[in-house]
C-alpha cells in the first residue's frame, strides 16, 4: 500500500496517538455523566474526539494526494530548538528553581522571555513588533491569570517585591 500524503498520514498517526493517550490518561479520574462531569470526563472527550480525526486524516492521506506521494520534508531544526527553549525558559523565570538557586523571576519576566525565545524561530527578527506583542500579552496575562481569575502566583521578581 502506497502513502498518497505522507504529511497527512504521519500527522494524522499523530492526533490518533496523542488522542489515545489523552484517553487513556482520562481514565485514571473519575469520568461521570454528561450531567455530572467529573475530572476525567473532559479529557475523555477530548482524546475521543482527537483520535477520530487523527484517523480521518490519516485514512485522507492513504486515498488522496498527489502521485508522487507528497513526501515529508526536512525537519526544521532551528524552529524546533527555540520553541522548546521559549517553553523551558517560561517555566524555569516563572517559578524558578530553589535547588539551583535560580529564583522566581514571575509572570511579566516570563512573558517576555518567552515571546523573545520563540520569535528567534522566524526568518526575521523585528524587535520594535516582538517588544509590542511582549507587552500586550503581558498585560493580558495579569489581567486574565492575576485580576480576573485571582491566581496566586509571582508577577514580578522576588527582589523587586520582597
Amino acid at each position: 500500500m502506497k502513502l498518497k500524503s505522507q504529511k497527512d498520514f504521519w500527522a494524522g498517526i499523530m492526533y490518533l496517538a496523542v488522542g489515545v493517550a489523552f484517553a487513556v490518561g482520562a481514565k485514571n479520574y473519575t469520568i461521570g455523566t454528561g450531567a455530572r462531569m467529573g475530572p476525567g470526563y473532559f479529557p475523555l472527550i477530548l482524546g475521543i474526539l482527537l483520535a477520530l480525526i487523527g484517523a480521518a486524516v490519516a485514512f485522507k492521506g492513504l486515498t488522496n494526494g498527489p502521485k508522487d506521494g507528497d513526501p515529508i520534508g526536512k525537519w526544521a531544526w532551528k524552529q524546533v530548538f527555540f520553541i522548546l527553549l521559549a517553553n523551558f525558559a517560561f517555566g524555569i523565570l516563572l517559578v524558578g528553581v530553589p535547588s539551583l538557586g535560580i529564583p522566581a523571576m514571575g509572570l511579566i519576566v516570563a512573558i517576555y522571555a518567552l515571546v523573545f525565545i520563540a520569535s528567534m524561530a522566524g526568518h526575521e527578527f523585528r524587535a520594535k513588533e516582538v517588544f509590542v506583542l511582549a507587552t500586550i500579552l503581558a498585560v493580558g496575562s495579569y489581567v486574565a491569570f492575576v485580576w480576573a481569575l485571582n491566581l496566586q502566583f509571582p508577577v514580578w521578581p522576588s527582589f523587586i517585591t520582597g
